[in-house]
């Protein structure tokens, strides 16, 4: 089994976003037996609350639910019980590298390294724009799922 974890600043927008969007994906793969998937927050900030409202609309416009998703803080014992840690942008990133110890196992990346144009998901905290934060994660969830079934060869 393959244990995702998302990763983002709050766990309310990005991260959770990636998480269901994942789970969607691997749903109509006919893969849930074969993946674990979950989302954290590096900050402490919004521990305990629901997805931004904003993002939840976003994913149930797509016909995706993140009911009863809260969100949690990132801990270093996550390092050992995840294949892979994906943080949104570069500071998600280097918050991670700090929470978790460094990365010895090669398991931290950013969602946007498995598309043709690597780089940070688009932030809608700041930008309102949850359109381009959704195009984001979907083709970064894409593209992990594909990078994932050809070295399964699933």
């Amino acid at each position: 089994m393959t244990r995702i974890l998302f990763v983002c600043h709050g766990n309310i927008c990005r991260s959770p976003m990636a998480e269901f969007v994942m789970k969607d994906l691997v749903r109509q793969a006919g893969l849930e037996s074969q993946f674990h998937i979950e989302s954290a927050a590096t900050s402490t900030e919004e521990i305990g609350n629901p997805v931004y409202p904003p993002a939840r609309r976003k994913l149930a416009e797509h016909g995706i639910s993140c009911e009863g998703k809260r969100a949690r803080q990132l801990t270093n014992g996550d390092y050992d019980q995840y294949d892979l840690l994906i943080g949104m942008d570069r500071a998600n990133l280097r918050n991670m590298h700090r929470i978790c110890g460094g990365d010895f196992a090669r398991k931290l990346h950013l969602l946007m390294d498995y598309t043709d144009h690597p780089g940070d998901v688009a932030d809608p905290w700041y930008t309102d724009d949850f359109e381009t934060t959704w195009r984001d994660v979907l083709e970064g969830c894409q593209g992990l799922l594909e990078q994932l079934r050809s070295r399964e060869g699933k």
